[in-house]
């Protein structure tokens, strides 16, 4: 069988941070800048490696997610600042480390490419969204994943399908679960008063609203092309495994704190 052992950094970082600060500080946050240093050159050594398989896709949600949770720890802020400097003045030379592929999807994005070559992957998936209108062609009866038009259709451009077969109402209906969803473990999350409970509970789904962010702008040309599998909905069982993990372990810190309270 197949495994993704990139998909673990995004549970194992989370866990390995607030290790980290608990046992360094009996369970205050540090506040010093230098305490960080060890999960920086963590977190960059994970998307460094995760980059080099290659799987840019992975390697952004492992360092979005670990920088969301390094700024609710409490690092300073002029961290970020610096660091949004450094990648606009070494751009680039980032370019030249891209793959080929990667290259041409930035490319891609910007306009460039013919739509029978470089664009035929989004134009498709812009057809296929497009051409469900209000209430879809009907279950499985979308021309584009039906006839195989539309690449990776059960993985990464599973919305486009979803759009294509149920219409808008059906794409509608899957950006409100997700919102209730997101919107929900966060209002929980915000109600554990222990800040390294709460920012374990955090980062163990920050890459989950990542991921559904970053896919769907992808599939409607929001953004560049990257291979992120959609939550709960894209075919795949490493991610899948990790999704369920993630939720899982959610769930149980939360009812932790509320035994604890009670």
């Amino acid at each position: 069988f197949k495994f993704q052992a990139s998909e673990l950094a995004k549970l194992l970082f989370p866990a390995f941070a607030i290790y980290y600060f608990y046992t360094e500080k009996n369970n205050k946050p540090l506040r010093s800048s230098r305490s960080f240093i060890p999960l920086i050159l963590s977190l960059l050594g994970s998307f460094l490696l995760i980059l080099k398989q290659p799987d840019l896709g992975t390697a952004l949600i492992v360092l979005f997610s670990g920088t969301t949770l390094l700024w609710q720890l409490g690092l300073d802020k002029r961290f970020f600042l610096y660091g949004v400097l450094f990648v606009g003045i070494t751009a680039p030379l980032s370019w030249h480390v891209l793959k080929p592929y990667q290259k041409k999807r930035i490319l891609v994005f910007l306009g460039e490419g013919e739509s029978k070559k470089e664009r035929y992957q989004i134009e498709q998936s812009k057809i296929a969204i497009g051409s469900g209108g209000i209430t879809g062609k009907g279950f499985l009866q979308g021309t584009q994943n039906r006839l195989k038009f539309l690449p990776e259709c059960r993985t990464d451009f599973i919305f486009s399908v979803i759009a294509e077969e149920f219409g808008f109402v059906g794409g509608l209906l899957i950006l409100m679960l997700y919102t209730a969803l997101f919107i929900r473990m966060l209002m929980l999350a915000c109600a554990i008063k222990n800040n390294l409970v709460q920012a374990l509970a955090v980062g163990i789904i920050i890459h989950l609203i990542f991921s559904a962010l970053i896919n769907i702008c992808m599939v409607i040309g929001l953004l560049p092309i990257v291979g992120i599998p959609l939550p709960l909905i894209s075919y795949g069982i490493s991610n899948l495994w990790v999704t369920l993990a993630s939720l899982g372990w959610f769930n149980s810190i939360i009812m932790r704190q509320f035994y604890l309270e009670n």
